[in-house]
C-alpha cells in the first residue's frame, strides 16, 4: 500500500456537517472529525486519553442514555475532533451502543475512524474491524496493548496486515504513550487523503445472495448516484435492517453520496 496524493486537501473532508449537527457534534472549531471504534478492553480509553490530553469533556448521546465522551488536539496546521464511540463486538445494530456506533460511522461519515484493537487477541478484535471497513474506506487500525503482547511472546506482521487490510497499521503500547506520535501521523494521511485506503471487503460465495446483491446495488446506485457504499447498505436491506430502509425511504441516504458525485 502506497501513499500517494490522491488531489483531496484540507479545505475538503470527507464528514457529514448536517448529519453531525444531528449528531450533536459541533464542528465549527475542528477541520476533521476522527472516530474512535474497538471491542471493550481494548485501551480505547487510554488511547483517547493520550490522544486528547485534557482537552476532552462528556456527555450523552443525542436521545440516549449512553455516555459519549469528545476531545479534540492540534496537529501540524489542523484541528481534530474525536469522538470515543461506545465499546461494540459489532456494528450490527442489536443494541443501543451498536446502534450509536454503526450510526455515527455510516451518516456522521468521519473523515477518519480509527479501529482500537488488542494486539494480544487480535483475532478477536478484527470482526469488528472488518464490519467497519464495510462501511468506510477511511480508516487506521491501532494495534494498542502491544506491550501485552510482547509479554506473550506473540509477533505481528504489521506490514502484512496493513496490506491485507487496505489501511495503515499503527502498533501501540497507549499506556507507555508508544506509537501515538505514529498514531497521529496516520490520521493525518488518512484524513488529508495523502494516504488512500484500499480496504478489504469480504465477498459473498453464495450465488444466490451475490445476484441479489448485484440487482440492488445497480438500482441503490442508480437512486443514489455516486454511494461509496452501496453493497453495505444492499446487505443490510436484505437483511431488513430497520434504519437503513429508512434512510432510503426518506431519501437520508442521499446525505452519504461523495460531494463531487452529488
Amino acid at each position: 500500500m502506497n501513499i500517494k496524493d490522491s488531489g483531496a486537501c484540507a479545505t475538503c473532508p470527507a464528514h457529514n456537517v448536517a448529519n453531525l449537527k444531528k449528531l450533536g457534534v459541533n464542528m465549527e472549531s475542528a477541520d476533521f472529525v476522527i472516530a474512535l471504534a474497538g471491542n471493550p478492553n481494548t485501551g480505547k480509553s487510554t488511547v483517547f486519553n493520550a490522544l486528547t490530553g485534557l482537552r476532552q469533556h462528556t456527555g450523552n448521546w443525542p436521545g440516549k442514555t449512553v455516555i459519549r465522551a469528545e476531545g479534540g488536539f492540534v496537529y501540524g496546521d489542523h484541528h481534530y475532533k474525536i469522538v470515543d464511540l461506545p465499546g461494540t463486538y459489532s456494528l450490527l445494530s442489536t443494541s443501543a451502543d451498536e446502534e450509536i456506533a454503526r450510526n455515527f460511522i455510516l451518516f456522521g461519515k468521519p473523515d477518519v475512524t480509527v479501529i482500537v484493537v488488542d494486539a494480544s487477541r487480535l483475532e478477536r478484535n478484527l470482526n469488528l474491524a472488518l464490519q467497519v471497513l464495510e462501511i468506510t474506506d477511511r480508516a487506521v487500525l491501532c494495534l494498542n496493548l502491544m506491550d501485552e503482547a510482547r509479554r506473550n511472546r506473540l509477533d505481528i506482521d504489521v506490514r502484512l496486515l496493513a496490506k491485507e487490510l487496505g489501511i495503515p497499521v499503527v502498533p501501540t503500547a497507549a499506556r507507555q504513550n508508544e506509537g501515538i506520535p505514529d498514531l497521529l501521523a496516520a490520521i493525518r494521511q488518512v484524513a488529508t487523503g495523502e494516504f488512500v485506503c484500499r480496504p478489504h471487503r469480504i465477498e459473498s460465495t453464495s450465488k444466490n445472495l451475490r445476484l441479489a446483491l448485484d440487482q440492488l446495488v445497480a438500482r441503490l446506485e442508480v437512486a443514489f448516484p455516486g454511494l461509496t457504499n452501496s453493497r453495505w447498505v444492499a446487505l443490510r436491506l436484505l437483511e431488513g435492517d430497520a434504519r437503513i430502509v429508512e434512510a432510503v425511504q426518506t431519501g437520508e441516504l442521499a446525505g452519504l453520496v461523495e460531494p463531487d458525485q452529488a
